[in-house]
This record gives C-alpha cells, structure tokens and sequence, in this order.
C-alpha cells in the first residue's frame, strides 16, 4: 500500500523547502498572461441560484470558533438557506475589486496567492428545496450545477468504510484541490498549500455549522478513487481532500445510482498548464484504496506526551466569555482579509491570550482523537505584547501557557524567516506551526502529511477569525523551512516547520 512507503513523504517535504539558497538558485516569474481563471465552470450545465438573503445568526465568532460543535442526534437537516450561508461564509465572494485589465475576486477564507484553488462540491439526500444529488458550488454565480441526480450519500459511506458522521449525515460538502490553479504561482509546493488553503475554508465551515445549529465533522479516511469518480474530476489535474458531514439523520441512505463517467466540458484555466509531478507523486502516495485504509486511519489515537518544561512561564490571560467582543461570526469573516501591512504597535497580552485559548480547544475531526487532540506545536517570536517580554515560546496548550525558549528582540530575524518579507517583522506576534512529522507518519503513513497541513491551515484560520473578531490583523506567510526549526532549537529539534501566521496591529493605508 503506497500510504506506508513513509519515504515519499520526506522526499516531498525536503524536495519542496524553501532557503536562502533555493530561492535564489531557482527563481520563478509570473507569467501574467497565463495566469489561472479563478472559478471552475461547466459551461454545458445549468446554475440553480442560492438564496442571497444572509443572516446574522447572532453566535459570536469568537465561541463559534472555539466550539466543540453541536452534537450529532435527532433530526438535523440544513435548508437551502441554511446551504447557502454555510457556502457563502466558507468559500463565496465577498466582495471585488477592479483594476486596468481586470479585477479581484476576495473570498471569505485567506487562500494563498488570493488563486482560490479548493473547489466544493455537494452530496445530498432531498432537502428542502434541493433535490437529492451531487453539486458543484459555483462560486462565481453563487450558485450549485447538478453534477449527477439521486441520492449517492452512499458511495462515501462506504469510501470512508461506514464513518459514523458521513452514514448519518444529509450532506456531505467534499473539497477538491486544483493543481495547477495555485502551482502557476507556487509550482511544486502547491501541495501544502493545498492543506493551508482547505483548511482556511474549513475554520469557517465549522464556525458557521455551529452558528447555525448544525453538526459538522471533518471526515479525511476515505477511499480517493471512489470520491475522484463520483465527482468525475481528472485526477491529474483535481483531486478529492477532504469531506465535511453536515447535519444528522437517523435514516443511513439506501444505495447509490450507478457512477457512470460524465465527460463534461470544461472552460480551460489557462492557455497553457505547467505539471509539476511531485505534487502529484505525493497525493498518490498518501491515497488509499481500500476501505480497511480507510477503517484504520481512525482507530486510536496519536500519543503525545506533554513537553517538559524548562524556561520561565507565563500563564494566558484570555477574555471570560461575558468580555468577548459581541461580533458575529459572519461579521468577522465579512470583514476579514489578509492583513498587507502591520503597525509596530502592541497589542495585549489579554488579545494574545484570547486568540490562542480560542483557536485551539479543539477540532471536531475523524483523525483527532480524541477530541482535543493536536498534531501541530505552536512557537511563537513575540515583538509587541503588553505585559510579556519580547522572544521566542512555546505554547503549552494543555497548560495553558507560554513558556520562554529565548529572549530578545527578534524582528528582524522573524523577518528573514517569513522570506525576508516585512510582514513578520512588523507583527505584534508571528505563530510558527511545526510538527513532528516522524511520529505523524508513523501513526497515519503518508496521508498524515495531508492532516498535518490541514490542521494547520485550520488552526491559522481560526487565528485570523479570533484576531479579526478583536479588531486585530492578520496574514499567513511562506518561510524558510529549516531556519525556522533552527530558530526554535534545540527546543524544536526534529520537527518540521509547516505554516505561518503573524498577528497585529494593522496599518492604517496612507
């Protein structure tokens, strides 16, 4: 089974570091007239408008994020509205801009590049005004295309081999990946990116989920062929991520139409597409193709002994839930972007202490277990934080608090690790994930690598929200790998470095 041939996980891992050395060794330049569209369209299908009238649920977004989610029982079947707010606050435009020769399409997730590269698409029994079947969300139009008719909720029933959440569940959102969307920019590490960028999206989908009363689980142990085949993607070009199980039902779905192939036309991306194998190489060696993959990637759990503790301690002083700011969820994630440039400015250590209390209670997942459980480490470089000292923590999540590694002031090598960009170096606070991959692939094979990177991209989107819900900024970054694990060590040795977030102020635009 290529899952357990752990050598493709480090090939691609060390094949895809960025350094000093690599980025001017291998240079890449945009070709601006082959850029990516930005939307996937079926142009032969027709679109069954959502619902635009949205809500305010009223949950604040800072105890949507930090939720445990709502329990899976009884009778819970979203509505077409309640469909088309969970799309719209996960993946649809939220607004645009215009520019000579075209225009920008902003989202209500950060994805890297703003290239958009995660499709979703749905797998529905009949729900309120949506007959059962399988949909693309066509983001652009905010509106579904009927990709097939019928009830198929149990072809991933049996991909994920009878996963409790996806039986009981009326619908299923499943994300895709796009190659070459995110590669004309990134090229070969377009594969973490694919985590970072799916995972944005689901920090909303899970927030949201709560607001509306939904139970939402994220589902990644299934059988790739047989999700790839029900949305008929071309596998080198598109490939299933993940799942989310929306709602519950006590009926298990009856079984599924034939799958038969659909052939449909699509509007090509680009003039041209680049392929860069090694992205490919590592999504086929963390796919499984049984359904026992599938039944095994869930039983047990990743054991991780607390870290001991050696340097001074500061303990979290986050907001009681009767201080948190009242912003709805859907407030924070329509006026949340990607911060662009930081104010040095300081934030409190109350703000700091909320944003990483709330983003990492926990995540409602098939290879979390139990609940509460996490892959990724959090390392911060604090620069501008009332009341702690500048330097470089770890954050002990089960204690809830920081422990120093080193102190100093750190700005300007913050700045070197997030690719000699400004952004980290100007932050009030720049949030390192890493991970030990060694014990990640080792429990889950390669498609540990998938989890890794998704929790992380979930993780750093709950950081946004939490930041933003505080009238904070935000903004995720690339780094220079190996530094970054240097920085952190001896701390840090043996891990690997697998995404960035800097919080802080933002500066006002002159």
């Amino acid at each position: 089974m290529p899952n357990r041939d752990l050598d493709a996980t480090w090939k691609y891992h060390n094949g895809t570091k960025h350094s000093y050395l690599s980025l001017r060794v291998h240079p890449h330049f945009l070709d601006w007239e082959n850029k990516p569209l930005l939307f996937k369209i079926y142009p032969t299908l027709e679109v069954t408008r959502l619902p635009k009238d949205l809500r305010q649920t009223g949950v604040a977004a800072l105890s949507a994020i930090a939720s445990a989610g709502v329990a899976a029982q009884g009778e819970l079947q979203p509505s077409l509205e309640d469909i088309a707010q969970l799309l719209f606050f996960s993946a649809g435009v939220t607004r645009s801009k215009k520019f000579p020769g075209g225009e920008t399409f902003f989202r209500a997730a950060a994805c890297t590049g703003a290239l958009y590269e995660v499709e979703l698409y749905l797998v529905c029994k009949d729900l309120p005004e949506l007959p059962a079947g399988v949909y693309q969300f066509g983001a652009a139009e905010f509106g579904l295309r009927q990709l097939r008719a019928g009830d198929h909720r149990q072809v991933a029933v049996e991909a994920t081999a009878g996963e409790s959440a996806v039986a009981h569940a009326p619908l299923i959102v499943i994300c895709t990946g796009t190659y070459w969307r995110n590669a004309w920019k990134y090229r070969s590490r377009t594969y973490r990116h694919f985590g970072w960028d799916n995972g944005t999206i689901l920090a909303n989908m899970l927030a949201v989920g709560t607001s509306l009363g939904l139970p939402a689980k994220l589902v990644m142990g299934f059988v790739d062929q047989q999700i790839n085949a029900l949305l008929d993607v071309a596998t080198n070009k598109e490939v299933a991520f993940s799942m989310v199980a929306v709602g519950h039902t006590s009926d298990r779905p009856a079984p599924a139409p034939p799958v038969n192939p659909l052939s449909l036309p699509l509007v090509p991306y680009s003039k041209g597409e680049v392929d860069y194998p090694a992205m490919r190489q590592m999504h086929e060696s963390s796919s499984f193709a049984l359904a026992e993959e599938a039944a095994a990637w869930r039983e047990g759990a990743l054991l991780v002994a607390p870290t001991a503790v050696k340097g001074k301690l500061a303990a979290l002083q986050p907001l009681r839930d009767s201080e948190l700011p009242p912003d709805t969820i859907e407030q924070v994630i329509q006026r949340r972007g990607s911060t662009r440039r930081f104010a040095r400015e300081s934030i409190s250590m109350k703000q700091l202490s909320t944003i990483l209390d709330r983003a990492t209670r926990g995540i409602p997942a098939d290879f979390l277990n139990p609940f509460g459980t996490q892959l990724n480490d959090l390392y911060l470089v604090v620069h501008s934080v009332e009341g702690l000292a500048p330097g470089a923590y770890f954050f002990h999540r089960d204690k809830k608090q920081l422990e120093l590694l080193k102190e100093g002031d750190f700005r300007k090598q913050a700045g070197y690790l997030g690719l000699e960009q400004e952004l980290p170096a100007d932050a009030s606070v720049d949030v390192f994930f890493l991970a030990d991959l060694h014990k990640v692939i080792a429990r889950f094979g390669n498609r540990g690598y998938r989890a890794v990177q998704v929790e992380a991209g979930i993780l750093g989107g709950k950081l946004y929200l939490a930041a933003y819900a505080q009238q904070l900024g935000s903004s995720g970054l690339t780094f220079y790998d190996d530094d970054v694990v240097n920085f952190f060590s001896p701390h840090a040795k043996g891990k690997s470095a697998i995404f960035l977030v800097a919080l802080g102020r933002r500066r006002a635009p002159k």
